[in-house]
C-alpha cells in the first residue's frame, strides 16, 4: 500500500483516485468495490475498503446518476408526516421501493399545493427515477413541471377519469356508504363534521349529501365545515359549535377518526349518551377507533396497501412497462360498531 497522502479536490471531495493511489491500484477497482465487490479480490477489496473508511469517502451521487442515467432515488410527496394516514401509506411504500434498491425523498407538502409546487421542484434537481404523488389537487405549474420532467409519476389516494396512473379508492362512494349506514338505521337528522377541507374530505362530504339526497332528506344545518387541520380537541369543538347549530342533530358523520373520537369524548363529557342520543361515525378505521367505548363505526381504508401498489406500478413505469390497468381502486370496507 502507498504512503501517498491524497491532495485535495478543489471541492474537499476525496475521489476515487485519491483512494486508488493510496493503494497502489486503479480507479475502476475502487469502483468495483463499491459497484461489483465479488469482481475484486478478498485481500484487495479489504485494503480498498479500509482507505475508504479512513479517509470518510462519500460517492458523488449526481456524477453516478449522470453516468448511469437514473439516480436510484424516487420522490415522494405526502400531505402530512404527523397523520397516521399517510405515515401507513408511506411504510407501504418504503417496503416495495427500499427491497428494489431505491431511496426515497420524502416532502411533507402540509397540504398546500404551492409547498408541493416547490418540494417538487427542489426534488427534480436531483433527478428522481419516478415520483410518488397524493392525490390531483396540483398547481397548474406543478402539473407543466410533472409533464416536462418526463419521469413516471403515480398519484395514489384518489383515483381520477383521466388517463394519470393512480391508486386509491373513490372517496365519493365511501362518503355515501357510511351515510347510507345511518340512514338504514332509522337517523334522519344527519349532520357532517369538516375539517382540513382537502379534496378527499370534500369528495366524502358530496357523497354524504348524494346519500341524503336519494333518501329525500334535506339537512344543511347539520353541516359544519373547518379549514383547520384536524384533531382530536377540534372534534370535541366541533361538536359544541354544531350542538348549538343544529341541537336536534340525532346522528354525525364526522370526515375522519380523529374528529370522531373528539366527538365521543365530548359526549362523554356532557353525558350525552351514544349512540341513543347521538351516533357517531368516522372514517378510515385508525387503531383507538375499534378501542374506545363505545367503539367506533367508521370506514376502513387500505392505506397501506395503496402504497404498496403505488410503488409497485411506479417500478414498472421506471422499467418501461405499461400497467394495466392505470387506476386501480382498492376500496373501502364499513367498519359497524357500536357508536351508531
Amino acid at each position: 500500500m502507498s504512503n501517498r497522502k491524497p491532495r485535495p479536490t478543489q471541492t474537499g471531495r476525496v475521489t476515487l483516485s485519491e483512494i486508488a493511489a493510496r493503494v497502489g491500484t486503479s480507479a475502476i477497482t475502487v469502483s468495483r468495490v463499491l459497484n461489483t465487490p465479488h469482481l475484486v479480490s478478498e485481500e484487495l477489496r479489504t485494503q480498498i475498503e479500509s482507505v475508504i473508511a479512513e479517509l470518510g469517502y462519500m460517492p458523488n451521487r449526481a456524477a453516478r446518476a449522470l453516468a448511469r442515467a437514473r439516480s436510484d432515488s424516487v420522490a415522494v410527496l405526502i400531505p402530512s408526516l404527523s397523520n397516521t394516514v399517510f405515515t401507513q401509506l408511506l411504510e407501504g411504500v418504503r417496503d416495495v421501493l427500499n427491497r428494489a434498491g431505491y431511496r426515497t425523498l420524502i416532502g411533507d407538502t402540509r397540504y398546500s399545493p404551492e409547498e408541493e409546487e416547490s418540494l417538487l421542484r427542489a426534488y427534480l434537481e436531483h433527478s428522481p427515477d419516478g415520483i410518488l404523488i397524493t392525490g390531483f389537487d396540483q398547481t397548474a405549474a406543478t402539473r407543466e413541471l410533472l409533464n416536462r420532467s418526463r419521469v413516471p409519476v403515480v398519484h395514489m389516494m384518489e383515483l381520477t377519469d383521466s388517463n394519470a396512473y393512480s391508486v386509491g379508492l373513490e372517496q365519493f362512494d365511501a362518503g355515501r356508504a357510511i351515510t347510507r349506514h345511518l340512514l338504514e338505521r332509522g337517523y334522519r337528522r344527519i349532520g357532517f363534521l369538516g375539517a382540513q377541507l382537502d379534496p378527499r374530505v370534500m369528495e366524502r362530504l358530496a357523497g354524504y349529501r348524494a346519500a341524503l339526497h336519494d333518501a329525500g332528506v334535506n339537512y344543511p344545518v347539520g353541516e359544519l365545515l373547518d379549514p383547520t387541520p384536524s384533531s382530536i380537541g377540534l372534534g370535541a369543538t366541533l361538536l359544541d359549535r354544531l350542538l348549538q347549530q343544529a341541537p336536534q342533530t340525532d346522528a354525525l358523520f364526522c370526515c375522519n377518526d380523529d374528529l370522531a373520537l373528539g366527538v365521543l369524548f365530548e359526549c362523554q363529557r356532557r353525558g350525552i349518551r351514544v349512540p341513543q342520543q347521538l351516533a357517531v361515525a368516522g372514517f378510515n378505521d385508525l387503531a383507538p377507533a375499534a378501542w374506545v367505548h363505545p367503539a367506533l363505526t367508521t370506514i376502513a381504508t387500505p392505506r397501506y396497501e395503496i402504497g404498496h401498489t403505488a410503488a409497485n406500478m411506479l417500478l414498472q413505469l421506471m422499467k418501461g412497462e405499461k400497467p394495466e390497468p392505470a387506476k386501480k381502486d382498492l376500496g373501502f370496507s364499513l367498519v359497524v360498531r357500536e357508536s351508531t
